[in-house]
């Protein structure tokens, strides 16, 4: 998902609280996915047809409501095969898209790679069984590996016999460029949304932060289980246990350049448990110490361990653990908006790429798809950063090309379904487009996208790509505009002459 206005988010009635532990237990495999990008737009559903040539005209009067006078609109509607223009307006223009610079890393890594596609992790070993004079683990970005994963690798050298270690190097050089990306917002680095990319990734380089009431006026409890993520944060505690339902004021901020997070507000005691899901803020040292400790309950002794960025020779694959195929990742990325499952995609393209930089590799697949190079300005892969620039154009392009290939059903699928699944499981909900049409969605402060397929009862097969930028309205009203445009494309027909 994009940078958005996060601070709304963390009250306890939005992304980051559950009502229990059970809630916590069930969410926590997946990735938490923004509610402001999927809640139901509330709109009355509506039967009638709109003949094509009175479209224009219905849409303008949704983008010319007065309290759309200061935001900045860019629509263009296709038919899928780009024969026919049923509106456009500004569709040729940059815009910050949000999560919808997502289409664009999918789509390029769909055509770049086989769907079938898996990213390794593995184990090289320098001596034999049952003691090894190196082991060391290169990572390769896979955004899927779990402890569950490191637990098989750790029990595939134990069946080989293997008992102690000297040396245990893990490798994070895969990825040649940073895995956090500078033109991202220094307070976003904190939070799951706005974690690391690196070569080394585990638990998707998250851990959860729970704040507990106590008795009214004594300070809030902070309880992280994950004692080796733990030791990376200092914790600045000044969150204090109010009376029953005092308004929830809880912040929690990092220190620009320290390993210190800090939490003030206030929290009733009658509050159930305030999860928080933070960043890892060393992944390559996270995924050391988590696979010695992990080494330690297989029976297996390390000596000495360290993190290197430098490649060695090839050894002998002593063990390996490989991520879920290509479409699963990218299904991930595109149905729950998943930021460093993005940017993980973009690096895993630029690592099997000739190009100079991972974003360079993904601008000429598309390329390759019939995207107007001059139509967009990338410099992510997850639309986090506002130094994003896409145009309409860029992204219906990318949804026209990638419908031509072999992956397009793939492709297609991985978008959440209007009404269904995803980050549009709430929206559209009871209307007639519910359960119709496939489009991802896009969020930020002041920004809201979307664009995809859908297919009129009467009329030919639709791309679209409606994008809201530079608006003081709220992200709900900014939705329901967009929705009920989508509502009017889904009504539209051939009239006649």
């Amino acid at each position: 998902m994009g940078k958005m206005n996060y601070k709304s988010l963390k009250k306890p009635s939005n992304l980051f609280r559950w009502g229990n532990l059970l809630s916590l237990l069930l969410l926590l495999p997946v990735q938490i996915f923004t509610l402001q990008e999927s809640i139901s737009a509330q709109i009355e559903p509506d039967s009638e047809q709109i003949c094509v040539a009175d479209l224009p005209d219905a849409i303008n009067s949704i983008r010319n409501r007065p309290e759309w006078a200061r935001s900045r609109f860019g629509i263009l509607v296709e038919t899928r095969n780009g024969s026919d223009t049923l509106y456009n307006y500004n569709g040729e223009q940059y815009f910050i898209p949000a999560s919808n610079t997502k289409l664009l890393t999918t789509a390029a890594t769909l055509h770049t790679l086989s769907p079938d596609y898996r990213i390794a992790t593995s184990a090289y070993a320098i001596g034999t069984a049952p003691s090894l004079t190196e082991l060391r683990i290169v990572g390769r970005g896979n955004p899927s590996l779990t402890t569950t994963q490191l637990q098989d690798l750790a029990q595939q050298l134990k069946r080989q016999g293997i008992q102690s270690i000297e040396t245990l190097v893990v490798e994070d050089g895969y990825f040649k460029t940073p895995a956090i990306v500078p033109s991202w917002e220094w307070e976003d680095i904190y939070y799951y949304y706005g974690t690391a990319a690196n070569s080394l990734i585990l638990n998707q380089n998250t851990f959860v932060l729970t704040l507990l009431p106590q008795a009214v006026g004594e300070p809030v409890q902070v309880r992280i289980e994950d004692t080796i993520a733990a030791k990376q944060y200092r914790i600045k505690n000044t969150a204090i246990t109010a009376s029953e339902n005092t308004p929830y004021s809880v912040t929690i901020t990092g220190e620009l350049g320290q390993p210190v997070l800090q939490i003030a507000g206030e929290l009733a005691v009658d509050s159930s448990p305030d999860v928080w899901r933070m960043a890892i803020l060393n992944p390559a040292q996270y995924f050391l110490d988590s696979f010695r400790r992990t080494l330690a309950l297989e029976g297996i002794s390390v000596s000495q361990a360290k993190v290197t960025t430098t490649s060695s020779s090839p050894t002998t694959e002593v063990a390996r653990v490989d991520s879920p195929p290509l479409i699963d990742l990218v299904t991930q990325t595109n149905q729950e908006s998943n930021n460093l499952f993005a940017e993980a995609l973009l690096q895993t393209v630029g690592s099997q790429s000739n190009a100079n930089t991972p974003v360079e590799a993904v601008k000429n697949s598309l390329t390759e798809l019939g995207v107007d190079p001059e139509s967009y300005s990338l410099v992510d892969g997850s639309g986090l950063s506002r130094h994003n620039l896409v145009s309409p154009l860029a992204i219906v392009q990318t949804l026209q090309g990638i419908a031509t290939t072999p992956v397009a059903a793939i492709y297609e699928a991985s978008l959440p379904l209007a009404g269904e699944t995803g980050t549009l499981r709430r929206r559209f909900v009871n209307t007639p487009l519910q359960g119709q049409f496939r489009a991802k969605t896009g969020t930020m402060t002041g920004v809201s996208a979307l664009s995809g397929y859908l297919n009129p009862q009467n009329y030919s097969p639709l791309v679209f790509s409606i994008i809201i930028n530079q608006s003081e309205q709220s992200a709900s009203s900014q939705r329901q505009a967009i929705d009920e445009i989508v509502l009017l494309l889904g009504q539209v027909q051939n009239c006649g002459v």
